[in-house]
């Protein structure tokens, strides 16, 4: 019998690296760091941010934020659990690189969101490391569709 959660974080990790090689494709190379995001220490990997702090994490989510006016919780709802539009991302629960990643790629311009870009834009590795901890660590809603039949 395999392990539901290891089959879960494998499914993550492919899915990731298809994103990853699509993003590749037709001869373009990956985006580089501007000489701002390298003198500010930034990575671009979630495996090089320092460790996250889940009460670090916390207070920042419910911080406005200076760009839109808005905390995490304004749009996702409080711990990640309850997004005010069906399009937003329950964030609780998440694995801790998805979420880094998404910010990251918000943060560096490799991702265009409305709110989120402009959100993300003034985050440090540390303090995206810190959410990252943060919502992954809630008890979420999120479902695993391992499975389930399809008719």
């Amino acid at each position: 019998m395999t392990n539901p959660a290891l089959t879960n974080k494998i499914l993550a990790i492919a899915l990731l690296a298809s994103i990853a090689l699509a993003g590749c494709s037709g001869g373009d190379t990956p985006a580089e760091h501007s000489a701002a995001d390298r003198a500010e220490g930034h990575t671009s990997s979630s495996a090089g941010l320092p460790a996250g702090h889940i009460a670090a994490g916390e207070k920042l989510a419910q911080t406005k934020g200076k760009a839109t006016g808005q905390s995490c919780f304004d749009c996702h709802g409080a711990e990640g659990n309850a997004p005010i539009d069906e399009t937003y991302p329950k964030l609780a629960g998440q694995y801790y690189d998805y979420i880094a990643h998404s910010l990251q790629a918000y943060r560096d311009g490799d991702r265009e969101h409305p709110l989120m870009s402009s959100q993300a834009k003034e985050l440090t590795d540390q303090q995206i490391a810190d959410l990252a901890a943060y919502f992954g660590s809630r008890k979420g809603s999120l479902q695993d569709l391992h499975g389930m039949h399809h008719d």
